[in-house]
């Protein structure tokens, strides 16, 4: 299972909106086969590892990192294809949430006379498809907050400050991180200050770029920013307020940009709203470099799941910015906010990740009503 678990990550950025998935064909203890989702609408990891596995696949046992789809898509069911090859067990690691398989995969197999396991390598499972796992169980993307810090926690300093608080060495991580994820999500007042890009410019840089979106409720993206200008090749979506001037629509739309509109509050758009409709676009794995505004309203919101902290070795003072304003209790009072904490060292820079604790507790508490292994 370690080994299909591997496989499917090697996909990491192309299969959104399905799930990675990596599948080991196992026959008188030697590896036969193996296979992994490489892309979207490509084959299924279980095809490829029964086609190199070939006739030995009967009476082996396949490992596979998720339940196999038993419904016609872009492919053929794979638990036809297990019933076909003649395997003897199925090693699975953890249930598909899609409401169209949930469980009938692992029953069809069954019902053809296949053992099945389940649970195998749940919690390492759950972790690699966190992103496809929420979408499929509440209709929203994984969302993971990155901000790039001083040491006393200040986003951007005083004049006379570097225009880059991290060093390269951290900034070609963020980039890394961009290709991993399906949409980069900032707000307009990031947008004003830095009119940045969002991709991946590492070279080379992955094959596909991840989408853009801009929280701008009253539509104040300039036609001549880089984002708007380079839409035509980079999909960019732009959430604005019903009542933002439809002319600055036109505008942006002319560019290539997509214009999303929504109702908007006393604090302006809901950002569930928004996130709900990047993930029925697809984009169910959204990273977001917004500044302390969109921090903040995430927090609040309870809907970040994981938090990425560059932190550089400089201090700022009051002059600089703080990364967050005024943040619920639950970010301060009781258990630690984040969990699964890790530091390492980024060039001269330190990055602390970690898991928001809610995000752990409600896995934990799925993992625990599931069947046991």
């Amino acid at each position: 299972m370690e080994k299909a678990l591997e496989l499917a990550a090697v996909a990491r950025g192309r299969t959104s909106p399905n799930p990675m998935v990596g599948a080991v064909v196992v026959r008188d203890g030697e590896i036969v086969g193996s296979g992994f989702h490489r892309r979207f609408g490509g084959p299924h990891a279980e095809v490829g590892a029964l086609a190199e596995a070939g006739p030995r696949a009967a009476g082996a046992t396949v490992y596979v990192t998720l339940e196999p789809c038993c419904v016609w898509g872009k492919t053929p069911p794979c638990t036809e294809a297990l019933i076909h090859a003649g395997v003897a067990r199925v090693v699975v690691a953890i249930e598909d949430p899609n409401p169209e398989i949930a469980g009938r995969g692992i029953g069809q197999l069954r019902g053809a006379g296949i053992e099945v396991a389940l649970g195998v390598g749940r919690r390492n499972a759950e972790r690699l498809n966190a992103a496809y796992l929420k979408f499929r169980r509440t209709g929203l993307p994984r969302v993971l907050l990155k901000l790039a810090l001083s040491l006393d926690g200040r986003i951007t300093g005083p004049p006379g400050a570097p225009r880059w608080v991290t060093s390269e060495a951290s900034r070609d991580r963020v980039h890394r991180m961009r290709a991993q994820c399906d949409c980069v999500m900032i707000g307009i007042g990031t947008l004003l200050a830095d009119d940045p890009l969002l991709t991946d410019r590492r070279s080379p840089a992955a094959e596909r770029q991840p989408a853009r979106l801009v929280l701008d409720s009253d539509l104040r993206t300039p036609p001549g920013s880089a984002i708007a200008r380079t839409a035509r090749e980079i999909r960019t979506f732009i959430a604005c307020a019903e009542e933002a001037d439809r002319r600055r629509e036109e505008a942006l739309s002319g560019e290539g940009a997509v214009v999303w509109r929504f109702t908007s509050g006393e604090g302006g758009l809901a950002v569930a709203d928004v996130l709900g409709r990047a993930a029925a676009e697809g984009m169910i794995d959204v990273l977001c470099e917004g500044g302390a505004g969109v921090a903040t309203s995430l927090l609040s919101a309870g809907l970040v799941d994981d938090i990425a902290l560059f932190y550089a070795p400089r201090i700022f003072g009051v002059e600089g910015v703080a990364a967050f304003g005024m943040v619920p209790g639950s970010c301060y009072a009781g258990e630690p906010l984040l969990t699964e904490v890790r530091l390492t060292p980024c060039g001269d820079d330190w990055l602390l990740e970690g898991r928001v604790r809610r995000s752990a507790e409600r896995d934990s508490d799925q993992e625990k009503s599931c069947s046991p292994a």
